[in-house]
């Protein structure tokens, strides 16, 4: 099973969960986080109509799969699939899947959480707000440099 996709097109979240369960009988947990396009900028004021995301094919895939094997280092987990969807995103549209299957929940929890965090701060993807003020890029913010930090890695970012 592939690991890491990066596309356009949407996923279906019960078929993902499927595959995932599927492709190891001692599976025992599943976490899962689906990202969707928030309509706002993150303060709650500005709106957001669309997000546009760009990448380097071949670099992001290569870089989140080094972040699936730290996560299968530090958490001992036994499936991941991440999907991260590129192009013009509208506001509620999904954008990122992470799942993680793992003997126990707690490992899986935690796996779950430190791929978001490694994906929002790591993954070389370029991300414009669609404003009716126009577009602008989205610039690294503090506060996931900080989630990162917590596992004990530096943001590349700073």
């Amino acid at each position: 099973m592939q690991r890491v996709s990066i596309q356009s097109a949407d996923f279906d979240l019960s078929t993902e969960l499927a595959r995932l369960r599927s492709a190891d009988a001692g599976t025992g947990a599943l976490c899962a986080f689906v990202g969707t396009v928030r309509d706002n900028v993150g303060d709650g004021q500005s709106s957001v109509s669309a997000l546009e995301l760009q990448h380097y094919p071949g670099m992001t895939e290569s870089a989140i799969e080094a972040m699936v094997e730290e996560a299968i280092r530090r958490f001992e987990i036994r499936g991941v699939r991440i999907i991260h969807r590129i192009g013009l995103l509208q506001a509620q549209e999904q954008i990122v899947l992470v799942l993680v299957a793992a003997a126990h929940r707690q490992q899986s929890f935690q796996a779950c959480e430190f791929l978001m965090d490694y994906l929002k701060t790591q993954a070389p993807f370029w991300k414009k707000e669609h404003t009716p003020q126009g577009a602008h890029w989205v610039h690294a913010r503090a506060s996931d440099d900080a989630a990162l930090a917590r596992w004990g890695v530096a943001s590349r970012n700073a």
